[in-house]
């Protein structure tokens, strides 16, 4: 298990994205497919070490939310990003697209 899932998000150190890097991980993350769904148990253990695992391998993922109105999506999404220390690029109704760099990004933010 990564100890990323462990640790509480540290704000004074959190990832901030441009506008115009947001914008770039939008049009990489457009042809993507959702690699993690969050059912009707909604956001468990095992999703989060799922998206976890993702993330490290990909960077850039869509996570499908099927459980919930809109607002119990916004807070999956959000602890999402707290468990994970990923950032939030978009959400549009179920599915959510977030990032994380890895320790050797294949993604190259523009600046």
């Amino acid at each position: 298990m990564p100890a990323l899932f462990w640790k509480q998000k540290d704000t004074s150190n959190s990832m901030s994205i441009t506008p115009k890097q947001k914008s770039f991980l939008r049009s990489q993350a457009h042809s993507l497919k959702p690699v993690v769904t969050a059912g009707s148990a909604g956001l468990t253990e095992a999703v989060i070490k799922e998206i976890v695992l993702a993330l490290e391998h990909h960077e850039l993922i869509k996570v499908k939310i099927s459980c919930g109105d809109r607002h119990e999506r916004a807070d999956i999404i959000e602890k999402i990003c707290q468990k994970t220390h990923c950032e939030k690029v978009q959400s549009i109704g179920h599915i959510a697209v977030v990032y994380l760099p890895a320790k050797k990004p294949t993604i190259k933010l523009p600046n």
